[in-house]
């Protein structure tokens, strides 16, 4: 956001939804003024205290924002204008979007576990729905067939008693006397089974001759005649029968119900006689069970489901939960880890104060006491016209002489300047050679120069680190040899330092109080390279420090 006079814009961070700046180089109209973003917001909401202020608020996208003018003096106007710029705060909006993504970044996390487990169990849920669904159609056709396969034996063994209860008549009289005729009919109007069961007779033109439950059709010619669903049912019923014998499904009158049902019969021709004789059965029971049937096994699937469902809810609950825990326990872990840190760090610094008080108490406050006095000495005797004093004042020079090359010990170990003027590689001969000048330690290097510096925050941790590993090595492996290795493989710069000392067991040395490593290692890694450290008792030990670069140098 920008003042429409021209104004220094200074930001101050107060929190991650709040900004403001102040505007002061405008001698003529100075005022601070503050915002704050809102998410979904509209410019058009903007308090009315702060309209009574003077102040007027205009929208970007999605983020409206109200502005409250804070007078600095009485001159400051009621009406100043302030204009938004969608890129004149990007930066407070990228910082927004940086803050919530780090804030998001443990939900991340867990959705990644919990997400492939949802769409898992989605699909495993969906395929058993489907599997149950079509294994209870399966099931249903076939209890469906094996009902309609004993209904077929049932009313074929109908037919044959009746086929038995006619036969003496069928067989000895003639089929054109009349008196015969009407005793087969007679016979046959008399057979009935259930409260549903008969049989009827047609001849081969489709005529009724016989039928128990609906007298009214007997005379008729029903060949012709067709259900509710236009199925032609004697036509069909005379056509499987001459075919020696068969079933037909078909719609017809339920007597006992007086509704028109499903009905399965079953029919066969008596040559000699010219006629139709057949039986059927009402399905209906057959249909209103396998209804039934559906809807269990469509009860049992919603059940299934539901059922599948909750254990999928309950198990993300689960994982949600024991991540949640996970992460507390890991967040209070990492926080006692932080705080240990941050104790030893503290204590770390206390002791490399006392350390450079001991050198500044007991290295340069006694030579700079002693040059005090030689000076003081030397002043006496030249009072007093002695010609020893000149000895005393060289002494002092002398002394004060060791005095500046402690400060500058001091200074290099600090901070060496070589590292800042001549790069990595002279600071490290410079290091080296120290190294092997005060402890006698057998040294091999291998430096090739680069063709150009490294960034100047990994010189100096690289720097820290040999600095470091050289303390150890001096105070603690009891090696004989050392060797420092750099140079590039590939992108990546590697720096190696390698002793023959009696080594230790990296584990048990990262568990004790000493930050040694673990610093190394943050230091490396907070600059995106890579620390590896190998030892073992007896075999010496290993540090590598590698930092993959854009270019090689």
């Amino acid at each position: 956001m920008i003042l429409r006079s021209d104004t220094t814009l200074v930001a101050r961070t107060d929190s991650w939804d709040e900004f403001a700046y102040n505007a002061e180089s405008d001698r003529e109209y100075p005022y601070r003024w503050s915002g704050r973003i809102h998410p979904f917001g509209d410019a058009e909401e903007i308090d009315e205290r702060y309209q009574a202020q003077g102040a007027r608020s205009t929208g970007t996208g999605a983020y409206g924002v109200y502005v409250r003018i804070r007078r600095s003096d009485a001159s400051a106007p009621r009406n100043a204008v302030i204009e938004s710029r969608r890129h004149l705060f990007s930066v407070s909006l990228a910082g927004l979007r940086i803050m919530s993504s780090s804030m998001s970044l443990k939900t991340k996390i867990l959705s990644l576990a919990v997400l492939p487990l949802l769409v898992v169990a989605s699909l495993i849920m969906v395929t058993t729905v489907n599997q149950a669904r079509q294994l209870g159609k399966e099931e249903i056709l076939t209890f469906e067939r094996n009902l309609l396969a004993a209904k077929r034996t049932e009313l074929k063994h109908y037919v044959s008693l009746a086929l038995t209860s006619i036969e003496p008549v069928y067989r000895h009289a003639d089929p054109d006397n009349p008196e015969a005729r009407e005793l087969m009919k007679a016979i046959l109007h008399s057979l009935t089974y259930g409260e549903d069961g008969y049989f009827f007779v047609y001849d081969l033109d489709g005529v009724n001759l016989v039928h128990p439950k609906q007298p009214e059709l007997v005379g008729r010619n029903l060949y012709d005649l067709q259900d509710i669903n236009g199925n032609h049912v004697i036509r069909h019923l005379l056509e499987v029968a001459n075919k020696g014998g068969g079933y037909h499904r078909y719609m017809w009158l339920k007597p006992s119900l007086g509704e028109i049902v499903d009905k399965l019969s079953y029919a066969v021709i008596l040559p000699e006689w010219g006629w139709m004789l057949g039986t059927g059965i009402y399905i209906d029971d057959i249909v209103n069970e396998i209804h039934k049937i559906e809807t269990q096994v469509n009860q049992n699937i919603r059940n299934t489901f539901f059922t599948v469902l909750v254990i999928i809810a309950v198990a993300t609950a689960l994982i949600v939960m024991v991540g949640v825990l996970i992460n507390l326990h890991e967040h209070r872990l990492a926080d006692s880890k932080l705080k240990e840190l941050s104790q030893q760090t503290v204590l770390f610094q206390e002791d490399e104060k006392r350390r450079i008080s001991r050198e500044l108490h007991d290295g340069i406050n006694q030579l700079m006491v002693s040059v005090k006095y030689r000076i003081e000495l030397g002043m006496e005797k030249l009072r007093l016209n002695d010609c020893s004093a000149s000895e005393d004042l060289y002494q002092g020079a002398q002394v004060l002489n060791e005095a500046i090359n402690e400060v500058r010990r001091i200074s290099r170990d600090l901070r060496p300047s070589i590292l800042d003027d001549l790069g990595l590689l002279a600071a490290l001969d410079s290091l080296l050679g120290e190294f092997t000048e005060r402890t006698g330690i057998e040294l091999e290097r291998d430096t090739p120069p680069c063709r150009q510096r490294l960034p100047e925050q990994i010189e100096t941790t690289l720097y820290r680190i040999v600095q470091e590993a050289l303390t150890n090595i001096e105070r603690h492996s009891e090696a004989t040899h050392v060797h420092l290795s750099t140079g590039w493989k590939g992108n990546v710069f590697q720096l190696t330092i390698r002793d023959d000392g009696k080594g230790f067991h990296i584990k048990e040395v990262l568990c004790r109080r000493g930050i040694g490593l673990r610093n190394m290692r943050e230091r490396v890694e907070f600059l995106g390279g890579d620390f590896i450290a190998h030892s073992e008792p007896g075999l010496g030990t290993e540090l590598k420090a590698l930092f993959p670069m854009h270019s090689p140098a």
